[in-house]
């Protein structure tokens, strides 16, 4: 997290209060200020954004090694088969 600096930016906006009171209490569940739940969340959505933008280059035999990779069938996992075989609580 960012510290206060002579280099922070202060943004300011107008929210209904509907959407500030839902900001509060998701704050508060978190421990957090709302100016830190708000920078966190604003800069975890910039990062998805960017990172769904960004092209992913790489040759053709890296290319061809992904496609296999991904297409190939997924290999079981024993801790997984086995929690899938159990009854679950609301079906008892």
């Amino acid at each position: 997290m960012a510290t206060n600096s002579s280099k922070d930016y202060p943004i300011s906006m107008r929210l209904p209060e509907a959407d500030v009171s839902l900001i509060d209490r998701a704050a508060a569940a978190r421990g957090r200020t709302r100016t830190d739940f708000v920078r966190e969340a604003a800069v975890e959505h910039a990062q998805r954004v960017l990172l769904e933008a960004t092209v992913v280059r790489m040759n053709p035999d890296a290319y061809a090694e992904f496609m296999a990779v991904l297409s190939a069938p997924a290999a079981p996992v024993p801790e997984l088969v086995e929690v899938f075989k159990r009854v679950a609580p609301w079906e008892r």
